[in-house]
């Protein structure tokens, strides 16, 4: 089985696949400060209580990460505790088959040219993904499968967390469908404003691209993933697909392209 994790700033993903097919999935927070030895406890705990799945059953590793200092320990603990099994890790020098045209390549998260490669697999090209996290990121893939750009927006939590310590009388909300766009009370008009904001946020920026990305704008596939993209892509008009799974899937063809 291959083991996928996608290491964000705000929380880490991890999948186990047999084959094509994913078998189990987890989230758990990204923790700057925790060792090796404790993301190996983490990892080994998860794979233990997953049904049917033994810690041998795990023969390749694939992973991104956007946060340097996890990604060193995690590198140690793939040395220290899975030391027999084959990791890649998405960095410089490993083979995605997504060519990037960008002025500096190498600024180019990994988690985003991983998601290119699965959009652009799953569903062809032109496309674009739409990945909500700790940023809402955008990115571009051609015809070709080239990543061509994108832009980078606050989050969700990002922006309700700013929201709530500069309002004096504006507090932290559960992020769920208001009842109505025009709110009645303090807590409706919150979220209101989070999530249809998001919403057209996403409309817009999604439709300047398109044009800008195909000659028929209509041709152009959205591909949305990431944690918090439940809160808001039912009110999305250009989403095509939701996929919440989009970067594992991506990490398991990385895997391919370079193990076999």
């Amino acid at each position: 089985m291959l083991l996928a994790i996608d290491v964000g700033n705000s929380h880490t993903v991890l999948g186990l696949f047999d084959g094509e097919e994913l078998m189990e999935q987890w989230r758990v927070a990204t923790e700057p400060r925790r060792t090796a030895d404790e993301w190996a406890v983490v990892l080994q705990g998860l794979i233990g209580a997953a049904t049917l799945v033994e810690r041998t059953d795990v023969d390749g590793i694939a992973m991104c990460c956007t946060v340097p200092s996890v990604q060193h320990e995690m590198r140690e603990m793939f040395r220290r505790h899975f030391g027999d099994v084959q990791a890649v890790i998405v960095e410089p020098g490993v083979k995605t088959g997504v060519p990037i045209r960008m002025d500096s390549p190498r600024e180019v998260g990994s988690d985003r040219i991983v998601n290119a490669l699965a959009a652009a697999h799953s569903y062809g090209g032109p496309c674009l993904v739409v990945d909500f996290g700790t940023a809402t990121t955008f990115d571009a893939v051609s015809e070709k499968g080239e990543y061509v750009g994108g832009a980078i927006a606050p989050g969700i939590d990002i922006s309700v967390e700013a929201l709530s310590r500069r309002g004096a009388q504006l507090h932290m909300v559960e992020i769920v469908k208001p009842r109505a766009v025009i709110a009645k009370n303090t807590t409706e008009a919150l979220r209101s404003g989070i999530v249809y904001g998001f919403a057209g946020q996403v409309d817009g920026i999604v439709d300047r691209m398109a044009q800008e990305l195909a000659d028929d704008a209509d041709s152009v596939t959205v591909v949305a993933t990431g944690g918090l993209a439940p809160l808001v892509v039912d009110e999305c008009e250009t989403v095509d697909v939701h996929e919440p799974w989009l970067t594992l899937i991506g990490l398991r063809l990385v895997y391919e392209r370079n193990v076999g």
